[in-house]
């Protein structure tokens, strides 16, 4: 009888993990009507996006799966990571949260992995752009990806036109010559117009994700995970590319001997600058599209890909992304992991980048190329955005800070000032 009982378990699992693939997959198109999924009750859903973004989202979501509720609780983004470790140590934590990029590592150990008998990684992959496979790890998958918000290069068309440059640069050896001609200085050889902020690091937003383009196009990922077991890979060049020589190119943008010296302390901040209309060429992402209009309606700048390395075979720029991870002390388990699935294969996931003004990560949904200007090219991005796995927001700027300052105080070589970086980013990720 045992025996038995344990056959009718295995069978059941099984045919549980085989219609979780072709869910997923979208060969059952489940979410499609309002007929039952199999989900019951409610589930709570927490997330740093405004309620009034999501809330008419959810509620097409709800109706058209009618046999459950999904519950949204909008938390402060200054405390929500503190408010879900708290949440969840207690047990009264949310069935699902929203977890990006730079999250998921701390809350690994806090979420259900999805094993790869449940979710192959060929039908994750086949599903999703690259940047999703941030929650991909040995074991299985950490959540279901949403949105990709890649970093873009903004332009003033206006400083272009002027001087008679016809196209932003495609590389990113041709700010050489650009610098040159967009730089302007006054009287006394201060920079009054700047052509790229790159150089520096507390004036520069985004200095960090603008240094982790640089590496991971060199084809360095950061860092690694093998059998749950994460590490710096900093110190490991390849043959190709020597990251102490990619940090001497951001740091010379900064350094008044050099030719491309294009950027100092004097600026506020990149963004300012660029609104002002005082910067030709601003690194920031998808999602400030929106906000760089507002701060300026009368500017006339379009948006670009960031630039690559040349002869590189592919392309890549840093993105954040967005998913739904599902917790591992949710107390309504079944009904969370089949409305996480849901909404990363549903309207949900493409109204959900569309309302925050970023791409899908979904491949199918960025087929569909829109005809604006701006997002037309954040589609094309997503499609070679990556991001990598922060272990801590906050401790590796200071790392990347003090990177980049050591080199320009040049108490550091760039060499040995990557290598220090590794170092304090391996003591982190063993915290």
């Amino acid at each position: 009888m045992k025996g038995n009982f344990q056959i009718i378990i295995l069978v059941i699992f099984i045919a549980a993990a085989i219609l979780s693939v072709f869910i997923f997959s979208g060969a059952i198109p489940i979410g499609s009507d309002k007929t039952s999924t199999g989900g019951q009750g409610t589930v709570v859903l927490w997330g740093t996006v405004k309620a009034q973004v999501i809330s008419s989202l959810l509620e097409e979501f709800n109706r058209t799966n009618n046999s459950f509720v999904v519950v949204y609780e909008e938390k402060s983004a200054d405390t929500f990571d503190n408010d879900l470790l708290e949440a969840l140590a207690s047990g009264v934590g949310p069935d699902m949260f929203f977890v990006n990029d730079d999250l998921v590592f701390k809350y690994n150990n806090k979420i259900y992995t999805i094993p790869y008998q449940s979710l192959p990684v060929n039908t994750f992959k086949n599903t999703f752009v690259s940047a999703g496979e941030i929650f991909l790890t040995s074991k299985g998958v950490l959540a279901f990806p949403l949105a990709v918000d890649p970093m873009m290069m903004y332009y003033n068309r206006s400083m272009l036109d002027a001087n008679r440059v016809v196209y932003p640069p495609v590389y990113w050896d041709e700010f050489n010559n650009l610098v040159p001609i967009l730089t302007k200085k006054d009287s006394n050889g201060m920079i009054e117009k700047s052509t790229v902020a790159m150089g520096q690091f507390s004036n520069v937003l985004f200095a960090k994700d603008i240094l982790a383009t640089l590496f991971m196009q060199s084809g360095n990922g950061i860092i690694a995970e093998k059998n749950g077991y994460f590490f710096s890979t900093l110190d490991q060049n390849n043959s190709k590319y020597d990251l102490g020589s990619v940090l001497k190119f951001y740091t010379d943008f900064a350094d008044p001997l050099q030719d491309v010296y294009s950027w100092n302390k004097s600026f506020s901040n990149s963004r300012d600058a660029f609104s002002g209309e005082n910067l030709a060429f601003y690194f920031g992402f998808a999602s400030e599209l929106q906000s760089l209009i507002n701060k300026n309606p009368n500017q006339n700048f379009l948006v670009a890909p960031i630039p690559q390395v040349k002869n590189n075979v592919s392309k890549l720029t840093f993105a954040h992304t967005t998913g739904i991870a599902i917790s591992s002390s949710s107390k309504n388990f079944n009904t969370a992991f089949i409305a996480a699935n849901l909404m990363s294969n549903s309207d949900f996931a493409s109204k959900f980048a569309n309302a925050l003004g970023i791409a899908p990560v979904r491949r199918d949904l960025l087929q569909v190329v829109p005809t604006d200007a701006y997002m037309s090219n954040f589609y094309t991005s997503a499609f070679f955005a990556k991001s990598w796995l922060d272990p801590s927001p906050k401790d590796t700027n200071n790392i990347f800070r003090n990177m980049v300052e050591k080199v320009l105080s040049n108490s550091m070589s760039a060499g040995e000032a990557v290598n220090d970086a590794s170092a304090k980013l391996g003591l982190l990720l063993i915290k």
